[in-house]
């Protein structure tokens, strides 16, 4: 089993390449297996929706009754179990290898390769149950998937902002089992953790969790707060909540999530019960103004109010059958909307000590059984789920907007309370009552009523600007020879344009001409590190056939891709490569992915990478020892660029206008022309520096100085010259 992580012979997404070995079964296809089809339509009925090869509706299921093997089977199973648990969607194939009876299964895991892995098991096990006549239990399986699919994703707030990243193009790594997400590369980098950035600053969220702090901070500036102090005892609580006015709200001074908050608190004994409750929720408590309205909350990103969200109480109404528990349970938890994980935009109502309290208001017990049509009152708070955003008045925006800037938060939830949203907060003596950091986005995401709103495009746009698709540039490097010293020599042109280059290749990995490590480099987690470096301006990576094979490309796209050559005599039998004919496809994946803006570098004296070129999004720029090759003169008739080699000397050439680099002879690594090899190196090298606009007298003073190490031992930082 192979996972690639990375754009690969099959795909542009990752996936996982199981081989599997159907042994005697290779003479047993699905319509001569007696049940088979009726047992595997009856347990996945929704593979009908599968249009396989034939391009329609149930076009798999027409090959199940034709006859088809397993391995393509297990294919459409896998991917069948994988949308029945949430994931929908998805790149499969199956293919014959040249061992009889065993076949390379690729399921795409765009999701987590864990759930990819744990969906192809279980598919080989729900396959082998319906070819023998065992039970199995397709609902186990499927939630099996589900929880370790709520264990390994991403949470909602953090998956809308990576999706909204990927809709523009802005490539995503995760950097830990939690969510911490990079989006870009290298240097172009920026990060995420929820909703919070690598721009939110700690002091900001440090203020943020301190209420009082932030009520201070707000007040100074002239943003509309309750009245309000932090309370040491009970005592000191009841005689601040005389002194501020009844009725007063109790919260601890660093809570979250609304645990702790009591509102609408009119006596001792309410007051007391509340204070107990949120001292054990934060280290203090504050005593606070109670503001008639409704809770709203809005979302600030990057100085702008991008979303609204209205709360609602929650009520249910007596049935004169149910318990007050009961209806709960029956009319508010029963809700989809409600929940316990965090994909749910609402809270289960729990019966705590705010709801015993409500209820107690209203001489009721959650034991009670209220008459037929009574409404009971359960919750004030916490239901906020309506968006609002369009009628938001403009002096509210400014002030949640202000409140932001004054905490220091570049994306805050705030939560305030207003009678109506439209009208201006001072007109109804609406306050501010809190500003938090890392807020939830799920309500503005999934409201429970009203527009979902783009909130994840919002925070990308925030971190960056239009146009900016977060890639530093990255030269991909990859061929059957040479592909080490092209690499090398990319690294070496544009380092002298005094960037921040990043070089992974056979000969190790290189930071600002620095070797910092000695190991064979030219492998994916190599190439990884190279895009989380932040101070990586540009990455030169070396990936081999094997290399892609075995772990797929580890950046989604490229600004120049190199293909050196393709050795019609090379074999791959460790992953059934056992013919030239398979590897043109295999080089294409690195053409594949060169960006509309980039340049594919390929040779003009391989045949099997001239038939490459029309497979490039972008540009293609030929090099060739041969200035007079025919694929030369029909690509430079197209006003296409060349770089090659006429009497001595390095050309490169755009259409018919030319320009001469430098003297084949002045060039070390060519040693005047006769290493012939060496050479064609030197040319796609200059191809692919010429692709990133890299001045012409710079290309020159890179040749010319440019030269393999005479000793290996040399100091680590030593450059490249002779």
């Amino acid at each position: 089993m192979f996972l690639l992580r990375g754009p690969n012979i099959w795909t542009y997404q990752s996936a996982i390449e199981a081989w599997t070995d159907i042994g005697g079964l290779e003479d047993c296809p699905s319509n001569i297996l007696p049940g088979f089809n009726d047992r595997l339509i009856r347990w996945l009925p929704s593979l009908i929706e599968h249009r396989c090869s034939i391009g329609e509706r149930g076009g798999f299921l027409q090959r199940l009754r034709q006859g088809t093997w397993p391995a393509h089977i297990l294919e459409h199973v896998a991917l069948e179990l994988q949308a029945l648990a949430g994931m929908p969607g998805g790149f499969g194939r199956a293919r014959e290898t040249s061992m009889r009876g065993v076949y390379k299964v690729i399921v795409g895991c765009p999701w987590h390769e864990d759930i990819t892995r744990a969906a192809l098991h279980a598919g080989r096990d729900l396959v082998m149950a319906a070819i023998e006549d065992q039970p199995f239990d397709v609902a186990a399986a499927v939630c099996r998937l589900r929880d370790l699919a709520e264990t390994l994703h991403l949470g909602p707030s953090t998956a809308c902002i990576v999706d909204a990243a990927e809709r523009r193009r802005i490539p995503a790594i995760r950097l830990s089992d939690a969510n911490l997400v990079q989006l870009g590369y290298g240097a172009r980098q920026r990060r995420i953790w929820t909703a919070e950035t690598d721009r939110t600053s700690a002091i900001a969220e440090g203020i943020s969790r301190d209420k009082e702090l932030t009520r201070g901070l707000l007040q100074a500036c002239g943003v509309p707060v309750p009245r309000g102090r932090v309370a040491d005892t009970l005592d000191e609580a009841w005689e601040m909540a005389q002194d501020i006015g009844l009725p007063v709200v109790i919260k601890p001074l660093d809570g979250n999530h609304g645990r702790g908050v009591f509102t609408n608190l009119s006596t001792r004994d309410e007051v007391a019960m509340a204070y107990r409750v949120a001292v054990e929720e934060g280290s203090s408590v504050i005593v606070e103004q109670f503001i008639q309205g409704d809770e709203h909350r809005l979302l600030v990103v990057g100085g702008r109010m991008v979303a609204a969200a209205r709360g609602d109480i929650a009520m249910v109404t007596g049935d004169g059958v149910h318990t007050i528990a009961g209806l709960i349970e029956l009319q508010l938890n029963s809700s989809p909307l409600r929940g316990s994980e965090e994909a749910h935009t609402l809270n289960r109502v729990r019966v705590d000590t705010a709801v015993r309290m409500e209820l107690a208001r209203q001489q009721l017990a959650p034991e009670d059984v209220p008459a037929a049509g009574r409404e009971v009152l359960i919750q004030r708070n916490g239901n906020v789920a309506i968006d609002v955003t369009d009628n938001v008045h403009a002096d509210v925006a400014r002030a949640v907007v202000l409140a932001a800037r004054v905490v220091g938060l570049d994306i805050a939830g705030v939560d305030l309370v207003a009678r109506d949203i439209s009208r201006p907060l001072g007109e109804q003596q609406g306050a501010i009552v809190e500003v938090n950091a890392g807020p939830g986005l799920l309500m503005h995401l999934k409201p429970s009523a009203g527009q979902p709103r783009p909130v994840g495009e919002a925070i990308v746009d925030h971190l960056f600007a239009a146009g900016d698709t977060g890639y530093v540039p990255i030269v991909g490097v990859s061929g059957s020879r040479g592909k080490t010293m092209v690499a090398r020599m990319v690294a070496h042109l544009l380092q002298l344009g005094g960037a921040h280059i990043g070089l992974a290749c056979s000969d190790g990995m290189f930071l600002a001409q620095r070797r910092v490590l000695r190991h064979d480099c030219a492998d994916w987690d190599s190439a990884r590190r190279l895009l989380m470096n932040p101070a990586v301006e540009a990455a030169v990576v070396e990936t081999g056939f094997s290399a892609m094979l075995r772990d797929g490309l580890a950046y989604d796209r490229c600004r120049v891709g190199v293909v050196t050559n393709v050795d019609p005599l090379a074999t791959y039998p460790d992953f059934d490569i056992l013919d030239a004919e398979q590897l043109p496809r295999l080089a294409r994946t690195q053409v594949d992915v060169v960006q509309s803006e980039g340049v594919a570098v390929l040779n003009a004296d391989d045949p099997a990478c001239v038939e490459l070129a029309p497979l490039c999004d972008g540009q293609v720029i030929f090099f060739g020892l041969h200035a007079d090759s025919t694929v030369l003169a029909r690509h430079r008739s197209a006003q296409g660029r060349a770089v090659f080699v006429r009497d001595g000397e390095v050309f490169l050439a755009q259409g018919m206008q030319e320009t001469r680099l430098a003297r084949v002879a002045a060039i070390p690594l060519a040693n005047g022309g006769l290493h012939v090899f060496h050479l064609q190196n030197v040319l796609a090298a200059v191809a692919a520096a010429w692709g990133l606009d890299v001045p012409c007298e710079r290309m020159r003073a890179g040749v010319e100085t440019f030269g393999a190490p005479e000793d290996e031992s040399m100091p680590e930082g030593a450059r490249w010259t002779l």
